[in-house]
């Protein structure tokens, strides 16, 4: 067996770290913290020591690991997430200007309306620098997508994706890119779990007795697939028929969490069949 080398931390910058040890022969494992758990009991902890345990697992081929992505699909997987962090800032700027408009002049503008505010408008409401930041922020927001556009439109799972209702261009393209490979995910269940689609529980006797970590799993698939439900329920009479029933018996929080579940399962079903969507069988 050739030289293995096990990390535990993945949110500092490591790809240099990775494509080093890889170039020198190593086999990398990135071990998945939140499902190692460690005696509480011990004295002594330290980095050693985690060494030495995470050296233990793999020897007993127990180790939980996590996905490395290849090299050459990590500049668009960053670009989408930096997509996300421009459209947060880019919310806080309309947020502020909305807020300002309706504490001096008592009228209330829209999102729609904010990104539209020329020049002229600006000076007569004696607005801050936000509208220029948003106007800035957009003419990157836009660069951004047709650059995504260019490297995910081609893909077969993209296209597949964009069949099925609620998920459009932008959805599609960030489910994709933190999807990866749908043949990491042993069933649908597993992969509705990574994208935050199911509830996190623990039972006995039939009973529920606690929850586990319910922040566990991925929250970019998690926001995509609730953007999804919300877009899904305009645009499908079969989602909207879904939520409705789910409802009825429950609630609409409840109900909205369960039709995105079902869309997470019908795209594993359709990347891992290679098919495009079924109306009639995803909401069966």
């Amino acid at each position: 067996m050739g030289r293995q080398a096990s990390w535990s931390n993945p949110r500092r910058n490591w790809y240099w770290l990775v494509d080093g040890l890889q170039a020198a022969g190593f086999v990398v494992h990135l071990a998945n913290t939140t499902a190692i758990k460690k005696y509480d009991g011990l004295k002594h902890g330290g980095d050693e020591t985690d060494a030495r345990y995470l050296a233990h697992l793999l020897r007993l081929g127990i180790l939980p690991t996590g996905t490395i992505l290849p090299a050459k699909h990590r500049e668009v997987h960053d670009l989408a997430r930096k997509r996300m962090q421009l459209l947060r800032s880019r919310t806080s700027h309309i947020l502020a200007v909305e807020n300002i408009t309706a504490r001096h002049s008592g009228t209330r503008i829209t999102s729609n309306q904010v990104k539209q505010l020329d020049q002229t408008t600006v000076d007569q409401l004696y607005l801050p620098n936000d509208v220029a930041v948003i106007t800035t922020l957009s003419s990157q927001i836009a660069i951004v997508e047709r650059r995504l556009q260019e490297k995910i439109a081609p893909r077969t799972d993209y296209t597949l994706l964009t069949t099925l209702p609620g998920i459009g261009q932008t959805l599609a393209t960030m489910i994709v890119l933190e999807t990866g490979t749908i043949e990491r995910f042993a069933s649908a269940r597993n992969f509705a779990s990574y994208a935050r689609c199911m509830d996190s529980q623990c039972l006995s006797n039939g009973k529920k007795k606690g929850e586990g970590n319910t922040r566990n799993g991925n929250s970019y698939l998690g926001w995509a697939f609730i953007e999804a439900t919300n877009f899904s329920m305009h645009f499908s009479t079969e989602a909207r028929q879904f939520y409705e029933r789910k409802k009825a018996r429950t609630n609409s929080v409840i109900a909205r969490k369960a039709l995105a579940h079902k869309l997470a399962r019908a795209c594993f079903h359709m990347l891992k069949e290679r098919k495009p969507c079924d109306v009639t069988r995803c909401f069966a």
